[in-house]
């Protein structure tokens, strides 16, 4: 958990993956899965958001005709395939150490109409970040879409995941003055179904205006170090049944309740400002 890729790992693509991640708050993967795969995730992703929808909470707001949905591990028939990538492993232990933890998944969700967001962190910085420049939590993402430029693309400044922000609202949102900084720095992403990217929450991002009548659904899967404590804002579970037959290294990196029957998800995680700052 350091800015210093571990001795132990063998593996000179990763490394350089692992030190474009630490000066720029993203990498990336292309076609890390075939193209059917992220079908079948595209699927699995707009089955949940039209369950979720339509209960209280099921889809919290991220702004006009923008949602985000935290499913079941059982909701998605390609978790385990995800969670044993070894690309995704590699980059989970190398950044978050060996106890890493997987606390998240779910997926956003664009829609024709929704705006461009406000320039925006996921949470607020901990000190291993501002004061010692080291990423204590990633967050994978998987497009269910190829990226067009009319799709409101994933914009993304490099480099700022070290900004401080304590003086943000919410430790989050940088006041408008401030956006052009980011504007000038600012890469918009065109992933393709198949693709993987890895990225602090930190680093600062927005989603853009989508004027595609084509949704845009992004698979997203948080991963902790120890101590990170971004799983007391989510509430993973699994039946007995699905727990047992994981694989045991997954098994020992999940974050989760076993339960006898699955339960509707109530999110804990809004981001007020989303709502309303978009514009």
């Amino acid at each position: 958990m350091n800015d210093t890729y571990p001795a132990d790992v063998a593996d000179t693509a990763l490394k350089a993956d692992f030190e474009t991640l630490y000066r720029d708050g993203i990498v990336g993967k292309k076609g890390a899965f075939p193209r059917e795969w992220a079908e079948a995730m595209r699927e699995d992703m707009m089955t949940a958001f039209w369950a979720a929808i339509q209960r209280p909470r099921g889809a919290i707001g991220r702004g006009p005709r923008r949602w985000y949905v935290e499913i079941h591990p059982e909701d998605f028939g390609g978790f385990v395939s995800l969670v044993t990538h070894p690309w995704v492993v590699g980059m989970a232990k190398a950044v978050c150490g060996p106890d890493y933890q997987i606390v998240e998944i779910g997926f956003d969700t664009p829609f024709q109409g929704a705006k461009a967001q406000p320039w925006h962190r996921d949470f607020p910085s901990p000190p291993d970040t501002y004061n010692d420049r080291r990423i204590t939590s990633l967050a994978f993402n998987l497009t269910g879409v190829d990226v067009t430029p009319d799709m409101g693309p994933f914009e993304i400044a490099p480099g700022t995941q070290w900004n401080d922000g304590r003086t943000w609202n919410h430790e989050m949102f940088p006041p408008k003055d401030v956006w052009p900084e980011f504007a000038e720095k600012a890469v918009k992403k065109y992933p393709q179904m198949g693709d993987i990217s890895c990225r602090s929450a930190l680093t600062m991002h927005r989603g853009t205006a989508h004027g595609s009548p084509i949704a845009r659904p992004v698979m997203v899967l948080g991963v902790d170090a120890p101590g990170a404590g971004h799983a007391e804002l989510h509430d993973m579970m699994v039946t007995q049944s699905y727990y047992d037959g994981l694989p045991a290294e997954v098994r020992k990196h999940l974050v989760c309740r076993v339960v006898d029957k699955l339960e509707p998800i109530t999110q804990k995680h809004d981001i007020e400002g989303l709502v309303m700052g978009a514009e």
